[in-house]
């Protein structure tokens, strides 16, 4: 496992409407790992254009110069041995090396994904016309066939599979990043937390309501007729993933 000179960098690939923010609410219980959320969103959103839920928010709030952000804040220094970042993977769009081969080299790196047959449903309420750059997944298979050239095999987690046993394949996380297993991981205070980003108001209410995992729970939302395209492009990134994923 490679490590900063200062602790380890756990970063956590996923896409959005996952168990990402949850997953970071429960590393944030871990007394030794601090947790960041989203901190390339910024520049993602310029460079992309999206027009996101609170996108001049986020502008404004945020260091949109993700080679910047990569040197000062994912690689800078931490003051606790373990720092874990939430990240959305199509955030890396435009980041170019040596940042990006930096990145490989001095941190960890997660990919968390889900069923687009799940997740399509609920992203369209936020993203009313999502493309297969929005849901990550495409990005997440470049990500893999990257860090497998640098000699990485990253750890994936399934949303599902996860909320299915939370100890058991956080247990197995926590073995493959090589820090022990603390069941604290299981439970937080309902509400926000001072790490959430500013884009909270638009995509945390359910999380913010929850005090640990949610069992899981099938999704009857049908995916609307015009997703179909999408959910098949979907489809083989999500399930060369899956096949490769913890199981409980």
């Amino acid at each position: 496992m490679s490590r900063a000179s200062d602790g380890l960098r756990v970063n956590l690939w996923s896409g959005p409407r996952n168990v990402s923010t949850a997953l970071m609410y429960a590393f944030a219980q871990r007394a030794d790992t601090r947790v960041i959320d989203e901190p390339l969103y910024a520049h993602y959103l310029r460079e992309s254009g999206a027009d996101h839920p609170g996108r001049e928010d986020v502008l404004s709030a945020m260091d949109s110069d993700g080679a910047r952000v990569i040197r000062r804040t994912v690689l800078g220094p931490s003051d606790r041995p373990v720092l874990f970042l939430k990240q959305m993977a199509h955030h890396l769009d435009g980041i170019e090396d040596p940042e990006r081969t930096r990145l490989w080299a001095e941190s960890a790196h997660v990919l968390l994904v889900r069923d687009p047959r799940e997740m399509l449903p609920s992203l369209v309420r936020q993203i009313p016309h999502p493309t297969l750059r929005d849901t990550a997944l495409a990005t997440q298979t470049e990500l893999l066939d990257e860090l497998a050239r640098h000699g990485r095999t990253p750890p994936v987690v399934d949303a599902r599979r996860l909320l299915l046993d939370p100890p058991r394949v956080l247990a197995a996380v926590c073995d493959r990043l090589d820090i022990p297993w603390d069941p604290a991981m299981l439970s937080w205070p309902a509400g926000a937390r001072p790490e959430d980003g500013v884009w909270a108001p638009h995509w945390y209410e359910a999380v913010h309501r929850s005090t640990g995992f949610r069992p899981y729970r099938p999704k009857d939302d049908p995916v609307p007729d015009s997703l179909l395209p999408l959910l098949d492009a979907c489809r083989p990134h999500y399930d060369r993933l899956a096949s490769l994923a913890i199981e409980p």
